[in-house]
């Protein structure tokens, strides 16, 4: 990012900027993936899940992290990954995957509440990340197996969901408690 992206990234832009266009984007992306209207949908939701890590690395190589960025970042985080979970996880693979993967963040969140509350301010660990790259790939690999009929991608989709409870298992002990 550091080297690819972050040149073509205006200095004035802020990552609490990023992050609230993410904020923003949610109710479309979730408009969208309901309506099954997945040709705007699945872009929509590459892209903001994209600008996850790009107001992360903005705010790490330019250094500017904030208080509201180390707390609003993580919820716009759940909210866009907790909506994809509910309208495709719960549907196509199973409600009880999707509630695990809703639980785990809900536990992570409760963990990163109690820690800002005792004036901490905690960024985001590695397994956080790869957490959240694995629901990514799993959640974008699931909508296109739904979009293109690709039944195939369904259990690497599985897979990778997998994957995100397991390191969120792990973020939860290194992050949230």
């Amino acid at each position: 990012m550091r080297r690819l992206i972050l040149p073509f990234i205006p200095r004035w832009v802020s990552p609490n900027y990023v992050t609230i266009a993410r904020l923003i984007s949610i109710p479309f992306v979730i408009w969208f993936l309901l309506q099954k209207n997945y040709a705007v949908g699945i872009p929509l939701f590459i892209i903001s899940a994209f600008t996850d890590a790009l107001d992360g690395s903005i705010a790490r190589v330019r250094n500017r992290i904030t208080r509201w960025g180390t707390f609003y970042d993580p919820v716009a985080d759940k909210l866009l990954i907790g909506s994809a979970v509910l309208i495709v996880v719960a549907t196509h693979l199973s409600a009880w995957f999707a509630a695990i993967i809703l639980l785990m963040e809900a536990l992570i969140a409760v963990g990163g509440y109690v820690y800002r509350r005792e004036g901490k301010m905690q960024s985001a660990n590695a397994w956080g990340k790869a957490k959240m790259f694995a629901q990514f790939c799993g959640i974008t690999l699931l909508l296109l197996a739904i979009a293109g009929n690709f039944s195939a991608l369904i259990p690497v989709a599985a897979a990778a969901l997998a994957v995100g409870v397991l390191l969120a298992v792990i973020s939860l002990f290194t992050y949230g408690l």
